[in-house]
């Protein structure tokens, strides 16, 4: 005989009842059955669990230990039935995220925010990568959501539409332009720029932009956040083309005035990816659900 929940479940019962006939007809089995059970615990143990009387059952010593143990190790099952049900439910779960920085710096935060209040069973594990490699990720399985810019990427993905982004040019307000509101962006293509990491989305963006009109991108310097590239242009260093919604809490206080960009891939779409929504956790699909009705109601 091997130990199993059932006849655990089947002896709490007698010893609650205290007969072995009340037992079974709480289990819906019958009484030889119930007893059989109750023998083979005996036989297992290899030592008496109960004793019979007139009036119904007895627990001997090794019965009542067991009684106490059994409760506790039932009670840990249905405890972990529930949480499995849960996964599956995706009531709770851990989803691994990748995101560029303007979703990070933007839209995430506060998502995130409502969807814990919704869900806080539910983990997210969000790293902050470059857009080219985030899709490249979410198709090698590495991450089971990708929120990045729209760009042609060439793998099978499945794409959900998000928020949009508005790229501005940050200049310092002693610079040349910073008496312009807008401007088309070859018009700033004679001055040196500050850039972004070399595979990011918008320096991919500018440089394919600045080739359709035959000139060349001058990169002074790049940095890897949005507040360094403030920074950098406010000491003068260029001028640089970020996400307007992603710079307002640097550029505030800072030395540098902010500029629309006339052109049309100046306002840029980001969009979520997942390789197989059939295959994605119940938890990474209450997550894709919630970011893109989030975007809807904007």
């Amino acid at each position: 005989m091997k130990l199993d929940p059932t006849s655990l479940r089947l002896f709490v019962r007698v010893a609650e009842t205290g007969t072995i006939s009340g037992a079974a007809d709480a289990s819906f089995m019958a009484t030889s059955a119930v007893s059989k059970r109750l023998s083979e615990l005996e036989a297992y143990f290899n030592t008496p669990l109960l004793k019979r009387n007139n009036r119904g059952i007895v627990l001997t010593p090794a019965g009542s230990a067991l009684l106490n143990l059994s409760r506790g190790v039932l009670h840990n099952l249905e405890d972990l039935d529930l949480q499995m049900r849960d996964y599956s439910s995706g009531q709770r779960g851990m989803v691994r995220v990748f995101a560029n920085m303007s979703a990070i710096t933007q839209y995430l935060p506060n998502e995130m925010r409502v969807f814990f209040e919704q869900h806080p069973d539910i983990g997210v594990q969000l790293e902050e990568k470059v857009s080219p490699i985030i899709t490249r990720e979410v198709m090698n399985n590495n991450a089971d959501i990708g929120v990045c810019a729209q760009l042609l990427h060439g793998y099978d993905l499945i794409e959900f539409p998000y928020h949009v982004d508005d790229l501005v040019l940050v200049v310092p307000k002693q610079h040349p332009l910073a008496e312009r509101e807008q401007i088309d962006f070859r018009e700033c293509l004679d001055y040196p720029h500050v850039g972004l990491h070399t595979a990011s989305a918008i320096n991919l963006e500018i440089m394919r932009a600045a080739s359709m009109v035959n000139k060349t991108l001058r990169i002074r310097i790049q940095v890897t956040s949005y507040d360094a590239l403030c920074l950098m242009v406010q000491e003068g260093l260029g001028i640089g083309v970020l996400p307007r919604g992603a710079i307002r809490q640097y550029v505030d206080g800072l030395n540098v005035k902010v500029l629309a960009i006339r052109d049309s891939w100046a306002r840029r779409r980001l969009s979520i990816y997942v390789k197989d929504l059939d295959k994605l956790s119940m938890a990474a699909r209450v997550l894709v659900d919630h970011l893109v009705n989030a975007a809807a109601v904007r």
